[in-house]
């Protein structure tokens, strides 16, 4: 069942909250409102209806309260504001208008605390509730410090937790102190601190709770069970001997996700039939501005009879086509039902693995943990036991689990967890075979040469002893792992613990959301420090190694690589090569100049032909060769098997002309390239190869206006050109 809470907010209204103390620039109730603002629309945000709020004025122009009807004196200008309730938006906004200064400085703080608890008294009634009481005031108002401990009694027997939050107040352990306070304040938080006390509540000054406004909150989630039946090795039914544990399986961790948006818009004044049926979104409010957005989708056939040579059909004759190769394959729902695996409700151990031979990288989803039932003590002992030879034979047990009849089974890892007075299965999702991929990467430690010698040092490939040692100073010298200071100042703590580290999307999203919902026209506010602190490593530790950096860069003969250059190429404005060879002489010489092009190595020398060309020519000349080989890999192509090489081959031909701002030669072989595919003149039907080019045709597609300023192709032109 989930949680309850009533929380009534008891605002100060009197005159003199709406003046500014202490070199702020906004009034006391708009510094104090930002806390109650927030905790409030924190509770409408979580849409939560047994999160209940009310909210109590004091020191206000009118009186509203049943007290003061029933007594008739004693708790006059004091108002209701807000009845306990669920909160909406549309209670939000109407509640804005009420916050505002009085015009008048009579009211009992004290006497509003009643109120209070007399609104949650009649509410909750004897229910389960988290009940609390929060009062924002200056402690200017006269306070009556009659009865405190009949007042004290009655909220501690009610369960009401009180937190008094005063602006300006004293608070010597957050180190705030207020001078020139008057002797009515300094009279009234001793009254109002001494009530705290008794109650066993929370009193504190304004300026701390706003400072932990920054501070994400973390979204407290009741345990979820994923599992509630037997944990077995072996067939009980078949063998008497086999192992059955009656357990519960609960979500140890969970993905927090970004908050999601609904799709509205602006209204246009629309008539009244329109605004009612607009509205009709379950689960969402919207406000005046707004209204939802209602989807709808249509299916149509190819009908030539039909007017506009469509027809539209139901959603009910629809059937599944799979798609095989570039035909759909029709499965029926009753041969669907075929292919689907029968599994019935298990949690079954298949076997066992040493810690050691285990890999972290076959982690692949959330963690869960499994205990045994509850007030069930056969079972728990029995869990024990397991869970204790797990830990003492250094093992993990692999298991195969079906949470309910009819779900795809899952493979799961179980590690032993203990604690003093908790012990419990960890447990995270494996792989299946399909899973697993397998890459091999050639070792960093060592180089094989091409006549099978082993090379441990004395490589180009290497790193030297000299660059190893300098690398391992630098990784020491930026070391977090006891970067933070403690309460000494000594450098002893981890830096960036995970309990410290926040994702910044989801809470300045929540963060955004909330500001919006109450300041609909002010800007933004700032993104929080606390979710940018860990975005950089620590400045100061930048600078302590930075002295072990240089030393590496040094080392390692780091050269900052020239930027790329746009455009067209000049022959006198080539960079300089790092190594300070003039490569330009050495690819010039004749005996150096390339003039055919290698069908085997077609890319490297055909960009190797252009970039040293002399004049333009001899860049159609490559163009040309690049043209040939092109055709020659499609006509010699068995199938489909020199496809990707075609492609590949033309997607470079297409960038180096567009680089060379030459695209006339790449369109006009494109454009033959096209009547000769369809045509069949490449080796018969190559048709699959241009429907390959269609579904690339960004990348491999005339070279238009838009992409190079000489070509005479306009965007529209080579747009068509893959519709005909």
């Amino acid at each position: 069942m989930a949680d309850k809470e009533a929380t009534v907010y008891i605002v100060d209204l009197g005159s003199s909250m709406g003046d500014c103390h202490n070199g702020r620039i906004e009034s006391d109730l708009d510094w104090g409102m930002r806390y109650v603002w927030d905790k409030i629309t924190t509770t409408v945000g979580a849409s939560r209806k047994t999160w209940t709020v009310g909210v109590v004025g004091v020191r206000t122009d009118e009186t509203n309260n049943p007290l003061q009807e029933q007594t008739g004196e004693g708790y006059e200008n004091i108002s209701i504001l807000q009845e306990l309730g669920p909160m909406t938006l549309t209670n939000l906004r109407e509640l804005q208008g009420l916050i505002k200064p009085s015009d008048t400085d009579t009211g009992d703080s004290i006497s509003a605390i009643i109120v209070a608890v007399e609104m949650i008294e009649k509410f909750t009634k004897k229910l389960k509730y988290k009940r609390r009481i929060i009062l924002v005031t200056d402690g200017e108002g006269p306070v009556d410090p009659d009865d405190l401990d009949d007042i004290s009694a009655k909220i501690k027997s009610c369960g009401i937790e009180l937190v008094v939050l005063g602006v300006d107040f004293d608070d010597p352990e957050f180190g705030f102190k207020e001078e020139d306070k008057s002797s009515q304040k300094r009279i009234n938080e001793r009254v109002l601190k001494s009530l705290v006390d008794k109650c066993d509540g929370l009193y504190g000054t304004m300026a701390e709770a706003i400072a932990e406004l920054e501070m994400p909150r973390i979204k407290p989630v009741k345990p979820y069970k994923t599992y509630d039946g037997e944990l077995t090795l072996g067939n009980p039914e078949e063998h008497p001997d086999a192992m059955s544990i009656s357990v519960e399986r609960y979500f140890k961790t969970h993905k927090a996700t970004v908050p999601a948006a609904s799709r509205v818009v602006l209204k246009t004044d629309p008539g009244p039939s329109q605004a009612a049926e607009g509205d009709e979104m379950e689960g969402v409010e919207f406000t005046g501005g707004f209204s939802a957005v209602k989807n709808a989708r249509t299916y149509k056939v190819n009908d030539p009879d039909a007017p506009g040579g469509k027809r539209d059909v139901e959603f009910e004759s629809l059937a599944k086509g799979y798609e095989y190769g570039r035909t759909a394959v029709h499965i029926s729902e009753s041969e669907y039902n075929i292919t689907k695996l029968e599994t019935t409700k298990s949690f079954t151990i298949l076997g066992f693995i040493h810690q050691e031979k285990y890999e972290p990288f076959f982690n692949i989803g959330e963690t869960c943990q499994t205990i045994a039932q509850k007030l069930n003590d056969a079972a728990a002992l029995k869990l024990s036991s397991f869970i204790h030879s797990l830990q003492e034979l250094e093992s993990y047990a692999v298991a195969r689990i079906v949470t309910k009849d009819g779900k795809e089974p899952s493979l799961i890892l179980l590690a032993p967890h203990i604690e003093p007075e908790f012990e419990c299965l960890y447990d995270v999702p494996l792989p299946f075979a399909e899973d697993v991929r397998n890459y091999q990467f050639p070792p960093l430690d060592k180089v094989i040469t091409v006549t099978g010698n082993v090379k441990h040092e004395d490589h180009r490939l290497l790193p030297s002893q000299e660059l190893s040692d300098a690398m391992d100073d630098y990784v020491d010298a930026m070391d977090i792992s006891s970067w933070a200071k403690d309460d000494d100042g000594n450098r002893t703590m981890e830096y960036a613990p995970v309990e410290d580290v926040f994702c910044p999307s989801i809470h300045r999203i929540n963060q955004v959301v909330r500001h919006r919902a109450i300041y609909a026209d002010q800007p933004l506010p700032p993104v929080a420090p606390i979710l940018l602190k860990y975005s950089n490593p620590p400045e100061d530790l930048m600078i302590k190694a930075k002295s072990k950096l240089e030393d590496l860069i040094a080392e390692a003969s780091v050269k900052k690589v020239p930027p790329k250059a746009k455009g067209r190429r000049q022959k006198g404005t080539k960079p300089e090569p790092i190594s300070g060879l003039d490569i330009d002489a050495l690819l010039n010489q004749p005996q150096n100049k390339r003039k055919k092009i290698n069908p085997e190595n077609a890319i490297p020398e055909f960009k190797q032909m252009v970039e040293y060309a002399n004049d333009e020519p001899e860049i159609e000349s490559a163009a040309k060769q690049m043209g040939t080989i092109i055709r020659s890999v499609i006509t010699n192509s068995l199938g489909d098997s020199g496809y990707d090489r075609a492609i590949e081959n033309l997607g470079v031909f297409r960038d180096t002309m567009v680089k060379w701002e030459m695209p006339a030669l790449y369109n006009s072989f494109l454009k033959d390239l096209k009547n000769r595919l369809l045509s069949g003149e490449l080796g018969g039907d190559r048709r699959e190869l241009w429907w390959q080019m269609k579904g690339a045709k960004a990348s491999l597609g005339l070279v238009d206006q838009s992409v190079s300023e000489p070509s005479n192709i306009t965007p529209e032109e080579a747009a068509e050109f893959f519709k005909k």
